[in-house]
């Protein structure tokens, strides 16, 4: 591998950029705003304030949602699922 390929890998795992890409498109898909660009600089600016710890870090999910998806699938009400089910 060259090592401005390897310099290039690095700098996208130091800053977590394939996470945060994979985040603001799993965002668009989801909300599919009429004006994309503008939606995503929102994104971005809450992303911004939520760093800073002046605001809230967007989820494409909240938590009803994911007490939804949790009570799918411990369907006995156990309150806890197997990491198969997880998975």
């Amino acid at each position: 591998m060259a090592a401005g390929e390897e310099e290039s890998r690095e700098y996208l795992r130091r800053h977590r950029l394939p996470e945060l890409l994979h985040r603001l498109g799993a965002l668009l898909l989801f909300h599919r705003p009429e004006r994309p660009r503008e939606f995503l600089i929102q994104v971005l600016e809450r992303v911004k304030a939520g760093r800073r710890a002046e605001g809230e870090y967007p989820f494409l999910m909240d938590e009803a949602n994911v007490d939804a998806m949790f009570g799918l699938l411990d369907v006995l009400g156990q309150g806890c699922i197997r990491l198969e089910q997880y998975r």
